[in-house]
């Protein structure tokens, strides 16, 4: 008789709940749609990906809204001699994804003594109008890494501490550029 009883009031309980919930969404999704009206007149976004900029400044890009950094940073290249006394920092760097990957292709190329094109073509994925017959490697096949395709430019060097030492020659010389 107990059992009978308990089984009765867990049924009811169960239903009751259950209308309740029916209940609160309304006749076909009607709190649905006035959910979905009430979001969207807020301006911040509740979608996680939008609060991430998607895409990068390219190198062309970051100088563009920088003229004082271009002109400092090509004075700079140009007193090492990174970078030849005719050309600007902001056209060699025009494939470029990222400013310091251009910067530090531009210092791994006088370090090791290899042709920039062939460094930038391996970099950038892109080929340049410049003669590429005398590059090693597979030039402009796809872009890689610049410890790989300091690798496939010159195999007896150290590629990783190249790289790296090219990348901290770099951030140096564009962190005096913005200052």
């Amino acid at each position: 008789m107990k059992i009978r009883v308990l089984v009765a009031a867990v049924a009811m309980l169960s239903v009751s709940y259950g209308a309740n919930r029916a209940a609160a969404q309304g006749p076909q999704g009607a709190g649905a749609a006035s959910a979905s009206s009430s979001s969207s007149s807020s301006s911040h976004s509740l979608n996680p990906i939008k609060w991430v900029k998607k895409e990068p400044k390219s190198a062309s890009d970051q100088f563009n809204s920088k003229d004082e950094q271009d002109q400092k940073l090509t004075a700079s290249l140009q007193s090492q001699g990174v970078l030849p006394a005719n050309a600007d920092a902001k056209s060699v760097c025009e494939n470029f994804k990222a400013l310091d990957e251009c910067v530090a292709a531009l210092h791994a190329s006088k370090n090791l003594g290899v042709d920039f094109n062939c460094l930038k073509s391996n970099l950038t994925g892109v080929q340049t109008s410049a003669d590429m017959s005398s590059c090693k490697g597979s030039a402009g096949d796809k872009a890689m890494s610049l410890s790989r395709a300091i690798h496939a430019m010159k195999p007896e060097a150290d590629a990783k501490t190249e790289a790296k030492n090219a990348e901290k020659q770099a951030k140096e010389d564009l962190k005096a550029s913005r200052g």
